[in-house]
């Protein structure tokens, strides 16, 4: 156990892993101070002796007094906009998604926080049809390829491992990139990709598929503040699941038809299918990931529930 964790500040406190990520902190260290900021109202929070939180603006001033006023020793940045139609402006995602890390970072170094973790996704590496069975850490990020509207993902982690690995002697930094998280508490794009019955399944592709459960999730980033040494980690357990057997699973009648049929469809139903348009590569290639790294550092027993398991707790809401 890292004895050092006493104050940390939680970035996208409103998400749902984020709620459950302060719920396992406190638990795992009841003498915790935890700080959560959000840019979106803060509503549905347990309220806990060890947890303060408000909204604010993600600008560097708003950031700045509150480091000067709480003096963290870990920052876990859990606040990357994703990618939902309902978000749209692709200004707001740069603002937040890289001015606003940057700045988390720079501050993270100017008052001395010992750790920062950060939230990335599997989806910078992109779906292709020439991935490996299993992508590694220092694979190419080319998940903005194709869709331009993963940019600033793609920006934003490069943006954090170039700063992890030149201050990597002063300051501890892990940046994670999951599989595709589920749960009953996770709105994400994927989570209702399954969920909904508008959501088309290709019947000439059938690609593997990694699932991580909200719960195992927010362990690991629980693990890697406590754990983990500076370094880019995949995070996925072993198992993976063809889209239709996940279909099976989530028992949710979907639309069959063709990939092409998906394109075009995705260009006028898009609201009613709640998912971005650079899912559909992922209908069509796999983007498995490589899961050595992360084992060998937090041990081969980290995942609670495998990926059928995960996909049958959607159903309990």
């Amino acid at each position: 156990m890292n004895q050092k964790i006493k104050s940390v500040l939680i970035i996208g406190i409103q998400g749902a892993l984020a709620k459950i990520t302060a719920e396992l902190l406190i638990k795992k260290h009841p003498q915790i101070k935890i700080h959560g900021v959000d840019s979106r109202p803060i509503t549905d929070i347990a309220i806990r002796p060890q947890l303060t939180h408000h909204q604010i603006k993600y600008t560097r001033t708003n950031f700045e007094k509150i480091f000067r006023e709480h003096h963290f020793d870990t920052i876990l940045h859990l606040g990357r906009l994703g990618h939902s139609p309902a978000i749209g402006n692709i200004n707001k995602r740069i603002d937040i998604n890289l001015i606003g890390t940057n700045s988390i970072l720079e501050l993270a170094q100017k008052f001395h926080a010992s750790k920062v973790v950060i939230l990335s996704t599997h989806h910078v590496y992109g779906a292709h049809p020439d991935n490996p069975m299993f992508i590694k850490e220092d694979a190419p990020l080319r998940g903005s390829f194709k869709y331009a509207e993963l940019r600033d993902v793609v920006e934003m982690d490069q943006m954090c491992t170039n700063w992890m690995w030149k201050n990597q002697n002063e300051i501890e930094t892990i940046v994670l990139r999951p599989c595709n998280i589920i749960g009953p508490q996770i709105k994400n794009s994927i989570t209702q990709y399954l969920r909904s019955p508008y959501a088309p399944i290709p019947i000439d592709f059938n690609p593997m598929f990694q699932f991580i459960h909200e719960f195992d999730m927010a362990s690991i980033i629980v693990e890697a503040a406590d754990k983990l040494k500076t370094g880019i980690y995949n995070v996925a357990a072993d198992d993976v699941i063809s889209l239709s057997e996940a279909a099976e699973i989530i028992a949710v009648k979907k639309l069959r038809i063709p990939i092409v049929l998906v394109e075009q469809l995705a260009k006028f139903v898009t609201p009613a299918w709640k998912f971005p348009h650079y899912l559909i590569s992922y209908l069509k290639f796999s983007a498995t990931l490589d899961n050595s790294e992360i084992k060998k550092n937090l041990g081969e027993d980290i995942f609670r529930f495998n990926a059928k398991e995960a996909i049958e707790l959607l159903k309990y809401r």
